[in-house]
């Protein structure tokens, strides 16, 4: 019950992630979340996320913001990072992820998605069939209903956690 909300891959930070292998295994677009997934909640683009979304052109990379915020808050952030972006996605249902795909001319086998939220950005991704990638956030000063869903996600990592090590002891034994 508990895996539809388990990510594909569970890192550190977007900024930790491989890009570069990632593409050549076949991946062409990326959608991330932008509030402590690319920035403390409420942070402007800073000097790391503009070179981030400069180095994934470089790549060869399509983008997309898919954040639940208002308008103001995501075109601020991608004023600076100049990708494009969905606003009020509605998180976690697919419809939006779906768009973004649309948008970036991209499938589910060649796109992941990276947040920092499992009940809204890996459920959602996982519902679209995009490979996931969970992130640890940012800061932990978050608004009340966040804070209130990260007490369930510590439940739902534990879990997590418990499976990926078990699968490492089975892959010794083998």
């Amino acid at each position: 019950m508990l895996e539809r909300f388990y990510p594909d891959v569970y890192v550190d930070s977007a900024y930790d992630i491989e890009y570069e292998a990632l593409y050549d295994k076949g991946y062409r677009g990326i959608i991330f979340d932008v509030d402590n997934t690319l920035v403390p909640h409420g942070a402007p683009a800073d000097e790391r996320s503009i070179a981030l979304f400069d180095r994934l052109r470089g790549i060869g990379y399509e983008s997309m913001l898919l954040s639940n915020n208002k308008e103001p808050r995501v075109k601020s952030f991608n004023d600076k990072v100049k990708t494009r972006y969905i606003y009020k996605a509605n998180k976690p249902f697919p419809e939006s992820y779906r768009k973004a795909m649309e948008l970036m001319k991209t499938t589910p086998e060649t796109t992941i998605f990276v947040g920092d939220q499992l009940f809204t950005d890996v459920w959602g991704a996982k519902k679209a069939g995009i490979k996931s990638y969970l992130v640890k956030p940012i800061h932990p000063k978050e608004e009340i209903q966040i804070v209130l869903k990260r007490i369930l996600e510590r439940i739902v990592l534990y879990f997590y956690k418990k499976r990926q090590e078990d699968k490492c002891r089975e892959k010794r034994y083998d």
